[in-house]
């Protein structure tokens, strides 16, 4: 009696959170607040010149923290909540959840097993940290130059108008590309694609750093930045792996991948740069890593490891050449190649998932995997991310403008924004 009705009960269970899948996501999560601070903070700050390495960082710092708050205040409803009604359902979710309503310790939210849940909380704080990273991302193209005040105030316009529906869009189980079946397993669209995209018209709108292509704008600390570099990469495994929701298979794939994947970029970039008639530099070898993780992260538990050094090396040699041809080709100054590493290395990441997801290749996609299907998939998912953010991001950029001027003046930029904004230095003199 007790045997068979076992599993009729089994059914009526509340799925529980298992611990390891818990404790893995806390880590995970706290792992991406690493590669924002200070990963991301060295990184770029050790890019900018001294006179404004203090400002890249408070920026950085500063967008976060008001990301972190708005994800509280709207934006995990608007990205993740119950769905909206009618047409507005595959675009955005609801204000359901505005302050976290509804949710509480005990909630839960899903993975990608059926009847495998981790808590919500830790679901909400793991996507909080993605939003407040994309938008730290932007800053490297337009640092040296923009307001203090501009910045919070494009990034209190850009969450809502352009991460929030990109988001939803690919992430959500309601969201127009998650539906047509969208692969982007932690973030190559809805993190770099958007980011990139974001920085290139920021950087156009906002206007080239005085004396650009004739003053020297050389990095000042080549050695905070390959600091950097090396949080950036560890906190990345949080930013990938974690992205299996769940400390699994998944998770493993998706680990290795985080590490053959830069390093086949590291050592691409290297090798351009010597084939170029350069010296393999520092600054090359850290471009490397990041371009590698960079163009892995859509595939990192959609392709096997041979895919994931494919395009980890592919995505370097196509950032190589954003950064050292198109950029001085065309003359845009994106200060520190948000552009050029993300939205480029990001393009390459999405596109080749829909390559390397089949398992002719190693990846893990099933028998009836439909290359060209999902090749459309993929472009259309990329091109809808292109336009959304250009668009989004030149209104908020307007806005910004409007509200606080958008720029430093020449004074200030010239002195160095530490001491003009901030009224700090880095360093003594």
């Amino acid at each position: 009696m007790l045997m068979a009705s076992a599993p009729a009960f089994a059914q009526d269970m509340v799925p529980v959170p298992d611990k390891g899948d818990t404790a893995w996501m806390l880590v995970s999560t706290l792992l991406v607040l690493l590669m924002i601070l200070p990963g991301l903070q060295l990184f770029y700050g050790g890019l900018t010149r001294s006179k404004n390495m203090l400002a890249t960082m408070t920026q950085i710092a500063a967008a976060s923290c008001l990301a972190m708050l708005l994800w509280v205040v709207f934006g995990y409803s608007l990205a993740f909540g119950p769905d909206s009604a009618g047409a507005m359902k595959p675009f955005i979710a609801s204000l359901d959840r505005l302050f976290l309503a509804g949710i509480t310790a005990g909630s839960t939210a899903p993975t990608f097993t059926d009847g495998v849940v981790i808590p919500e909380y830790v679901f909400v704080c793991f996507q909080m940290t993605f939003a407040a990273i994309t938008v730290s991302l932007v800053l490297g193209s337009v640092v040296e130059r923009i307001k203090f005040s501009a910045v919070m105030v494009f990034t209190l316009i850009w969450l809502p108008l352009v991460y929030l529906p990109i988001a939803h869009m690919v992430w959500a189980s309601s969201g127009l590309f998650f539906a047509m079946g969208a692969l982007d397993f932690a973030g190559g669209t809805v993190v770099h694609i958007n980011a990139g995209v974001s920085a290139l018209v920021a950087a156009l709108l906002l206007g080239k750093r005085i004396g650009y292509g004739r003053d020297n704008t050389a990095p000042h600390s080549l050695t905070l930045t390959l600091v950097g570099t090396g949080l950036l990469w560890v906190g990345w495994f949080g930013f990938n792996a974690g992205s299996a929701l769940e400390a699994n298979g998944s998770a493993a794939l998706a680990m290795i991948n985080t590490f053959v994947a830069p390093a086949g970029g590291a050592l691409a970039w290297l090798a351009v740069e010597k084939l170029a008639g350069h010296k393999p530099s520092a600054l090359g070898l850290a471009s490397g890593i990041v371009s590698g993780l960079v163009a892995v992260t859509p595939a990192a538990g959609n392709a096997g490891p041979l895919g994931a050094i494919l395009l980890g090396a592919l995505g370097a040699m196509f950032c190589y050449f954003a950064v050292a041809v198109l950029k001085p080709r065309l003359g845009y100054d994106d200060s520190l190649d948000s552009f050029g590493i993300h939205g480029i290395g990001g393009i390459v990441g999405a596109i080749g998932t829909g390559i390397f997801y089949s398992p002719a290749l190693g990846g893990p996609g099933g028998d009836d995997f439909d290359m060209a299907s999902q090749l459309g998939v993929q472009l259309a998912t990329v091109a809808t991310t292109i336009l959304w953010s250009a668009v989004g991001t030149a209104i908020a950029i307007y806005v910004a403008k409007a509200v606080t001027g958008l720029r430093v003046s020449r004074d200030v930029e010239q002195e160095g924004l530490d001491l003009g904004e901030h009224g700090e230095r880095a360093y003594n003199p």
